[in-house]
Order: C-alpha cells, then structure tokens, then sequence
C-alpha cells in the first residue's frame, strides 16, 4: 500500500435529514445523475482505499440498496441510535473490525451531504495528513462569511490546529477568523481507534462528537494539522432543498466548464444541465434549453437542442438534433433528428438518416440514408437504407396482447398515410400506395395498393345538408360551372 493511500475511507451518511422535507433520504437525494451518497463514494473511491464504509442509519434499507447497485463494492455498517459522529465513526471500525480487517495507516472520515467535494482535495488531503505527520488533519475552507461556522484556531508559529471553536463560543477575535472545519478529516488508524474510546458524551446532547478526539490526540501530545480546501464551496453540505439547488448549479458549471475546456460549444451554460456520466468529444455544440442525462455521448461536430433533453443516448459525429425527447438511442454520424421528435429506448438511427418533425420511433433500426421525414410512428421495425417512409405512417405493431415486428427493406417508397400491420414485410426497392393499410408481405420491386375504391356520391350534400354553407357552396359552384358551359 502507498504511502498516501487511506486504510479506510468512512463515510457518514446515517442522519435523517429533517429539513428535507421528504419521504427520501437527505444523501439518496440527487444531483447531475448521482445521488449526494453517489457522489461522495466516487470521490472517496479517487482514493483507492482499502476499505470503503458507509454508515447507515435512518432508512437504512433504501440507503444500502442504493449503494448495492452504484457500487456494490461498498461495506455499510448500522448506526442504530445517532449518537453523534463520533459514534458513528466507531460504528464503522467496529463493522471492520469484526470482519477480520487491522487498520494501519490513515482512515479519512467525510460526510454524506457533501456532493461537491472532489477526490483531487481529499488526495491533498491525504498527502498533506502523511507529509506533516499528523495525528489528526482537519479540511478546512476559507469563506468570505464564516458565521454560524465552527472557526479553525491555528498556532502561530507552527501552524498547527489548537482548537476548532464552535460560532456560539467564539471570542470576537476567533469570530473574525475564516477559516472554518469542514466537518472532513484525515486521521492516523490506531490513533484514532484509541481516542474514540475515550470520548465522552457529558454534552448537551448527550453524544460522542468526533470533533472531540482532536482534543483529545493535542493533549496527549500529538500533532493536529490542517489542509486547506482549494475552493470554499467543495465543503457545502446539503441540509435543505434551497441547498440542494444551489449545489446542482454549482456543480453543473463545474461540469459544463470542463467540457468547454476540453473544445465542446457550450452556447448558453445558463440554460443547459448535464449529469456527471456524460461524455464529450471536441467540437460538439450544445444550444440552450438543453438536457444531457445518464451515459449520453456527443461524438465530434454534433450539434443537439435547442430544447432537447436526451438520456443514455449516443449522438454521432456531425449529427444534428434539435428540440427531442431521447432514451436509450443510438444517432449515427451526421443523422438529423428533429424538430419536435421523440426516440424511445432501442431506436439505432444509421449515418445520414433522418427522424424529422413530429416522429416517434421505439426499438426501431434505421438504415443509411433512410428518411422518415414528418409526423409518423414508427415501433418494432428494421428499416433499409435509402428508403423514404411518407407522411403520416403508423407502423402498427401492438395487437392487444403482444407486439410485433416489421420490416422494410432498401430504397424503397412508401406512400403518405400508410399503416404498416405487423407482422409484415416489405422487399427491396418495393413502393406502397398513399392511404394503403398494408397487412400482407410485398414482393421485391413490387406496387402495394391496399385501400377501398373511391366512389362519388352525387347531390349527397343537397340531399342531406340543406340549407347548409356547404350546399350554398356546392349550387354556386354547379351554377358556374353550367355558366361556363
């Protein structure tokens, strides 16, 4: 194990979370697509440590079950009663313990409500903890107001950690200090284990406060040192949902700046989200009113939005798509998709294809080329390439208990009006009429009409609407038309 690689990572997440508000839990609660939990376990994760604890408590079940799926790499252990972060803290070395495993080196301890932190200032954290020697190294942050914060007390002359003195028992002098605890430390193992079980809960609350073994490690002569953190804001917890929103913003422009540093077009960052898990590559745009969600991939010299919102959806190189709904879709490489349409999961559009104005498709392979220009539905088909699908067309796949597929081959025309009854197929190169309901296969190169002969009625309207705008029309018409006889 290297020098500066924690034993242990711990991670409290047992609290309630009045203030929330919510039927959830306050660390389950998410921000750019991971939960506050979610986020803290992959910073803590840039670590590399040993052993990775989450200190469950309130709803447990759910909590754990969620770390289960995000990273089923995680131990949890329960804090049965809050007694404090103290408490908890031993909760999880006990967890450890009573599994076999003997710490020796560093055990960083971090909250649950702190999705902003990043692994780079816990490693400056860690590495500061190993270079100074430290018993016990508390992150701090210098805020511009430090109220209602617990102030950082430092020795002058060594620089050294003398005391972390809470607001309400600050001096005027220790009130005009900025540096603040962040409530994240970095502890040495045996040290902290020993120092845990003399901490005492003669307080008003009645807990064990973890704040209270770096008292009790300076007193025994030990060295308690600080890291500052590189920007304030890394530090905020969440504790309501004003604080929760100005947590997603903060770190969605951390994410946008990012990518706009990495060549992506960001038009107006303002207006436009992403969660952690996208991706980007160089010179893709990216209009206002836009949402990218889940493992979404811009590949380079894609444009998508304006007003777009698209989840766990691959866009090609030089594709465009513009005001759509995506899910789980797949836009081959100078696709043009909108405006106004929707990709449902499955839908794989090939290079050069298109999905134009009002069209829905779901599990739906589009071929090279292949065009479905306006306003129709396509569900459970393969599409050829270089085929042209007409306006409103309807493949219709559901019979009422279970779905079907079609297929339509290459550089085939189909008519305005189509409904496609699957299962059925169309060959190659093969056309369909206008207003045709198609329920039989149609041979390679071949003409499908499949709609009722037209039969005009004459006088129907005379007959039936009389009197109405509609009869006046038609006389007046018949009149002009007998005139110009």
């Amino acid at each position: 194990m290297s020098a500066n690689r924690p034993a242990a990572v711990v991670v409290l997440a047992a609290g309630e979370g009045t203030r929330m508000k919510s039927s959830t839990p306050k660390v389950l609660h998410a921000i750019c697509g991971r939960s506050l939990v979610g986020h803290v376990v992959a910073a803590s994760r840039e670590l590399d440590p040993e052993h990775l604890v989450v200190i469950v408590g309130h709803e447990r079940e759910k909590v754990t079950a969620h770390l289960a799926q995000t990273d089923p790499g995680v131990r949890t252990a329960v804090q049965y009663e809050q007694n404090g972060t103290g408490h908890a803290v031993r909760m999880g070395l006990e967890e450890l313990g009573d599994s076999g495993v003997v710490l020796d080196g560093t055990v960083v301890v971090v909250c649950g409500d702190t999705p902003l932190l990043t692994g780079a200032t816990l490693r400056r954290l860690s590495e500061t903890h190993a270079a100074d020697g430290n018993a016990v190294t508390v992150l701090t942050a210098e805020v511009p107001d430090s109220t209602g914060y617990g102030r950082i007390v430092r020795d002058a002359s060594t620089g050294a950690v003398t005391a972390i003195v809470e607001h309400k028992d600050a001096t005027d002098a220790q009130r005009a200090i900025r540096e603040i605890n962040s409530g994240v430390f970095a502890f040495d193992a045996q040290l902290l284990t020993d120092a845990l079980g003399k901490v005492r809960t003669d307080n008003s609350q009645g807990e064990e406060y973890l704040t209270d073994v770096l008292g009790i490690l300076r007193e025994a002569g030990h060295r308690v040192g600080a890291a500052v953190a590189p920007d304030h804001r890394e530090i905020l917890g969440i504790n309501n949902r004003v604080q929760l929103a100005e947590a997603r913003r903060l770190l969605n422009e951390r994410l946008l700046a990012a990518a706009m540093m990495d060549g992506v077009t960001v038009v107006d960052p303002a207006s436009t989200w992403v969660d952690v898990t996208v991706t980007f590559e160089r010179d893709a745009t990216v209009h206002p009113g836009t949402q990218l969600l889940g493992a979404t991939h811009l590949a380079e010299g894609c444009e998508v939005g304006p007003h777009s919102r698209l989840t766990d959806t691959r866009v090609g190189a030089g594709a465009t798509v513009s005001n759509t709904v995506a899910e789980g879709a797949l836009v081959g490489d100078g696709a043009n998709v909108g405006p106004y349409a929707y990709l449902r999961p499955g839908t794989e559009l090939g290079r050069k294809s298109k999905a134009g104005a009002y069209v829905e498709m779901k599990n739906a392979s589009i071929g090279e080329g292949t065009k479905v220009p306006h306003l129709s539905y396509v569900g459970d088909a393969t599409i050829g390439d270089f085929t042209n699908i007409g306006a409103a067309s309807v493949f219709v796949n559901y019979d009422g208990v279970s779905k079907h597929h079609s297929t339509v081959g290459s550089h085939c025309r189909t008519g305005s009006d189509n409904m496609f009854v699957a299962p059925v197929t169309i060959g190659d190169g093969a056309y369909t009429a206008a207003g045709s309901v198609i329920t039989k296969d149609v041979p390679p190169g071949a003409l499908a009409v499949a709609r009722g002969q037209q039969r005009n009625i004459e006088g129907w309207v005379a007959r039936k609407r009389p009197g109405s705008a509609a009869a006046q029309a038609a006389s007046a018409a018949r009149q002009d038309t007998e005139g110009e006889q």
